[in-house]
């Protein structure tokens, strides 16, 4: 998001805050959400995708709240309301082609209105078919994973991606030799799989609270976090979502400081540290350790206060509304070690993983009949969880390797830990002694993060072991 769309975004939300308060709260969030994901959607060389793709995410969000909602839910009239709310926005936003300047709701003129209408026609179709044949069925929410899965790996992995981009340009004949692996950049769609995913797992365990349509749409594409998180949980959001917002002087003072400080981490911290901070460009014109070391310092510190930054922004504009949003950082450089680096690092995904991949993996190992050893059962687990979150970020050797760092760095610390734990404990009998275990643990800790950020700034792995090699002064 440029600056003036978050002052844009962040002006409509303090007014309706201050001015509006309760009345049409929930269309209200339901309506801005939609038409922001058509707005913030970036140009696509494919052509008319960048509007169909916000029109995929309504449609997915739609069905998913219709397999994971219960029965009774389903029947009620208001959920009627919201898919024609939804359906009036969409094909307001297709009128926008008529205007005779640029439409600034979507990033491209829009499609023909008769091939919208023939698309959300047939979408109807198939949602009154589904809602006359289909009740709860748990097959059908593992389905529904699996083809969010799906798509997550079509548009992540980059072969993938060129040979969709290469399909969708064959039926809509466009040029073939450009078609290319970026093609298809689907904002906000791994915030998006994940909450569904979460819902979708909730309500096979039987614990997802009943939500209406409006709510639940609303849930998985709340316009402030939509681009970049928190990874909200669906009960703790509709909690605020139906209380009454009270925007006092109190709240709007801690709203507007947080919003201010993410503006002062995002846009002056963190675009003042890019442009000494390491990438591919830079990587290739570095002669001497000393400087290497210093690209690699200003871009850990640049991804961190570019990211807390936009997380501060998102809890700031979500006040205004009456929604608190989960904390995402918690002064993660400070941490002693890597387990609590990672418990304080965008701890809405690492806290979305543990709860749908790690404990579950981990207590059906457990529940073999020979168990294999707990040092393997956690050596296996941790590294397994890292490989897929360095995946959530992209499907690429360096996502890979850097999923492999932390997950080894997270079994070394856990082994280390359990065998110096009492001597350590013995010895650090004194303010000074613990003091410089601590001071120690973060100076470690940190730079073991900073190196692995290496893969995380680098477009490929050679260039990532010639930025090692030029840190320890081998190359």
């Amino acid at each position: 998001m440029t600056i003036i769309q978050i002052l844009i975004v962040a002006t409509a939300a303090l007014f309706w805050g201050l001015v509006m308060r309760e009345r049409g709260r929930k269309y209200f969030l339901l309506i801005a959400s939609v038409l922001v994901i058509f707005w913030l959607q970036p140009a696509l060389p494919l052509r008319g995708f960048d509007f169909w793709i916000p029109i995929a995410t309504l449609i997915i969000t739609v069905f998913s709240w219709y397999i994971t909602a219960k029965e009774e839910t389903r029947r009620e009239k208001k959920n009627w309301i919201v898919i024609a709310i939804l359906a009036g926005t969409v094909l307001l936003l297709n009128l926008t082609r008529y205007l005779p300047f640029d439409s600034i709701l979507t990033p491209s003129r829009p499609p023909q209105p008769l091939t919208l209408m023939l698309v959300l026609a047939f979408s109807g179709i198939i949602y009154l078919l589904v809602t006359r044949l289909t009740r709860f069925n748990a097959t059908l929410l593992a389905i529904s994973i699996i083809g969010l899965i799906a798509i997550f790996l079509a548009i992540k992995i980059p072969a993938l991606a060129y040979w969709v981009s290469y399909g969708i340009r064959s039926l809509t004949h466009q040029s073939l030799a450009e078609a290319k692996a970026i093609d298809l950049r689907w904002l906000g769609f791994s915030y998006v799989a994940f909450r569904i995913i979460h819902t979708l797992r909730d309500r096979q365990m039987g614990r997802l609270p009943a939500v209406d349509l409006s709510e639940y749409v609303t849930y998985v594409i709340f316009f402030p976090a939509f681009t970049a998180g928190p990874i909200d949980r669906i009960e703790r959001f509709i909690k605020d979502l139906r209380k009454p917002s009270t925007l006092g002087n109190d709240e709007l003072l801690i709203a507007g400081q947080r919003f201010m400080v993410g503006l002062f981490k995002k846009f002056v911290v963190a675009d003042a540290l890019a442009l000494i901070a390491l990438n591919d460009t830079n990587a290739l014109q570095v002669r001497t350790a000393g400087w290497m070391w210093i690209l690699l310092y200003a871009y850990a510190f640049q991804i961190y206060f570019d990211f807390s930054g936009y997380t501060d922004i998102a809890l700031g504009i979500s006040k205004f509304l009456g929604i608190q949003l989960p904390e995402n950082f918690s002064a993660p450089y400070q941490k002693p070690n890597l387990t609590q680096f990672w418990n304080n690092w965008h701890m809405t995904l690492t806290q979305w993983f543990r709860a749908y991949f790690f404990n579950p993996v981990t207590r059906w190992l457990r529940s073999w009949n020979k168990p294999m050893p707990m040092v393997v059962m956690i050596a296996l687990t941790q590294i397994a969880t890292m490989l897929l979150i360095g995946f959530w970020h992209g499907v690429t050797w360096n996502f890979a390797l850097w999923g492999l760092w932390h997950g080894i760095g997270l079994f070394v610390h856990n082994r280390w830990n359990d065998m110096t734990k009492v001597r350590a404990g013995e010895w650090a009998n004194t303010p000074l002694r613990k003091s410089l275990i601590n001071v120690s643990g973060i100076v470690i800790t940190f730079n073991f993060v900073a190196l692995g950020w290496i893969f995380f700034a680098l477009s490929s792995t050679s260039a990532s072991m010639q930025v090692f090699l030029k840190l320890f002064g081998m190359r």
